[in-house]
């Protein structure tokens, strides 16, 4: 493998800047909050990062080409996002907070790619600046680290196009400016408006900014860390699963489309019109009438109105893979549990901030079936099959069919491996495909209302990088383990 090595390093440095100011913000909260061991761990680890990731920058300098190619991408990406959980990981055991390296790994993997799974049975009693950094870390990998990286640095020296591309939260990303830096400046720019917007909208429902803050990185980065053992329940307010509910269902929409409805010609017509939207919208409202139903014949709740608001919170954070809860759905009736299960399986729009295999997938896998029964009943008929109006192509169809296979097997590998555990099948099934698919929580040992602290090391060390493999879409992260991928270029 011919590695550009100046422009794959000069990236880490680049990644070792950014993570060394995302610490600032928890930095001051720990300050504010008087927390001495906390403060000092986070100046610990910011210092030595950014020094190094400026050094990098500054001195290693790309020479012969300033452009990654496609393969240094995918190697450049991994890394970046493997390093970026083990420095997010360090003022944990710095402060004690959480000691075990494999926890904090865990932990911190969990939050930057969204998934929300947690290894801590006792989450109130951390510092509020460890809190505030562990809800932050959704945030920063809800749009993409190296996504943020180039909106703030768009004079990287390095392919900035092959980086997003390989980790873009979807089947595509759309470029909707001219340059990269453009594009993600865009993007951010509409992140940072739901954001500022949930957050206000939270105070006024009655939450403290330190609530509102880190419940909204949780919702717009579709992660579902909260500072509460029973999390988002804690409130048992309605006007908050609302506000909270609303920025979920939002934040698993195409970020793209907002650009597309707010700044060209069609306005709202352009996200109606989008197939994929109204399958999502579909999906919410289909399901969480399903289970309210359910729940209301089998009386887990009183009357319908309640049984409805449980129902449509817990549909929207599962399917947008957020992981936020205000019931236990471990002890709803079986058809209800299925119904959550099925969630898991399909996830957010593409180019959101949710995990997931996407939906875009899911509508054209149930195309392919169409198309398959059309074609046994009517041999020589040609049937193409069309998103939005426009045909795709063959190799379209057959990279999404293998990208869902390609999903489901390492859910099988994984749930095997886990297994040796020795825990319930179910645990480990839901554990596995809860981890790919960035969800968070899963069923039985690991419900809604536990977590993963009943694995062993060697369990959250695997799960840490099948949460990695999901966010980065699958092909990025396992294709480093092709032994084609290593070999000379001839």
């Amino acid at each position: 493998m011919n590695l550009n090595f100046k422009s794959f390093i000069r990236s880490l440095g680049v990644l070792m800047m950014v993570m060394g100011a995302a610490m600032v913000l928890p930095l001051i909260v720990s300050a504010i909050y008087n927390e001495k061991d906390v403060v000092l761990s986070f100046i610990y680890t910011i210092i030595p990062v950014s020094l190094v990731g400026f050094v990098i920058y500054h001195k290693v300098i790309p020479t012969e080409s300033h452009h990654l190619t496609v393969r240094d991408g995918f190697l450049t990406v991994s890394v970046c996002w493997i390093l970026a959980s083990a420095i997010s990981s360090v003022p944990f055991v710095l402060s004690g907070a959480i000691p075990n390296i494999f926890d904090a790994f865990f932990e911190c993997s969990s939050g930057l790619t969204t998934t929300g799974a947690t290894a801590l049975s006792e989450v109130e009693g951390l510092p509020r600046g460890i809190l505030f950094w562990r809800a932050f870390t959704h945030w920063l990998g809800g749009m993409g680290i190296l996504v943020f990286a180039a909106a703030l640095l768009p004079s990287l020296g390095i392919s900035a196009n092959i980086l997003a591309a390989a980790e873009a939260p979807g089947p595509t990303m759309d470029k909707i400016s001219p340059k990269i830096s453009d594009t993600a400046k865009t993007l951010y720019k509409i992140y940072a408006v739901m954001t500022f917007t949930q957050i206000i909208l939270l105070m006024w429902a009655g939450m403290d900014l330190f609530d509102a803050s880190t419940h909204t990185f949780g919702s717009v980065g579709t992660g579902g860390f909260s500072n509460y053992n029973n999390s988002v329940a804690h409130f048992n307010s309605v006007g908050i699963e609302i506000i909270i509910t609303v920025f979920m269902i939002l934040s698993g929409v195409n970020f793209n489309l907002y650009f597309y409805t707010f700044r060209k010609r069609g306005g709202i017509k352009n996200l109606l019109a989008d197939e994929e939207f109204r399958l999502y919208i579909y999906i919410i409202l289909i399901i969480s009438l399903l289970i309210s139903v359910n729940l209301w014949f089998s009386e887990t709740y009183k009357g319908f109105g309640q049984s409805f608001r449980y129902s449509i919170f817990q549909t929207v954070s599962i399917l947008t893979t957020t992981g936020f809860a205000t019931a236990d759905y471990d002890i709803w009736p079986t058809f209800s549990r299925m119904l959550i299960f099925t969630l898991m399986l399909i996830g957010g729009c593409s180019a959101s901030t949710a995990g997931g295999v996407k939906v875009i997938r899911i509508l054209v896998i149930l195309r392919l079936i169409k198309r398959s029964i059309q074609v046994r009943l009517h041999p020589n008929a040609i049937i193409t099959i069309k998103v939005n109006e426009k045909k795709l192509s063959i190799d379209t169809v057959s990279e999404i069919a293998s990208f869902t296979f390609l999903h489901i097997l390492l859910v099988a590998i994984c749930t095997m491996l886990i297994s040796l555990d020795g825990f319930d099948i179910l645990t480990n099934l839901s554990a596995a495909l809860t981890c790919i698919g960035n969800v968070g929580p899963g069923f039985n040992l690991i419900g809604p209302s536990l977590n993963f602290s009943i694995y062993s090391n060697a369990s959250k060390f695997l799960l840490s990088f099948i949460m990695l493999a999901g966010r980065l879409e699958l092909y990025t992260f396992i294709m480093l383990l092709m032994p084609k991928f290593w070999q000379q270029d001839r």
